[in-house]
């Protein structure tokens, strides 16, 4: 959505792009679940695959190794999406062993793409 105040062609009168940006709201359908993975899922290739299946389903977000040798991920998007998300980590890639998967709801914050962080 352009901001009201751009003129046509969708530029203000300094020369630059303004859009609103929408932020995704629980009547969106958007969900966002903070996801802890344990086992033997690191050293495997956890978070390059889950950021894969990530962005197959178009969930946005981001993962990473934890120092206690988990495997935390935020995930964001469709209900569905996110929730196979949730179900693949319960699996991760062969080679994964997991044990346990800790999952919590939280707000939706806008993420855009999917990304590996450390």
């Amino acid at each position: 959505m352009m901001c009201p105040r751009a003129r046509a062609g969708g530029r203000t009168g300094r020369g630059s792009w303004v859009r609103l940006l929408h932020m995704p709201r629980p009547q969106d359908g958007v969900v966002r679940r903070r996801v802890v993975v344990h086992g033997r899922v690191q050293g495997v290739a956890f978070r390059a695959n889950c950021q894969r299946a990530a962005e197959r389903l178009g969930v946005r977000g981001w993962v990473r190794n934890r120092g206690d040798g988990s495997v935390e991920l935020a995930a964001e998007g469709a209900v569905d999406a996110v929730d196979q998300l949730v179900e693949w980590s319960r699996q991760g890639p062969s080679g994964a062993g997991v044990t346990a998967v800790d999952v919590a709801d939280e707000p939706p914050v806008g993420e855009s793409g999917f990304r590996i962080t450390y």
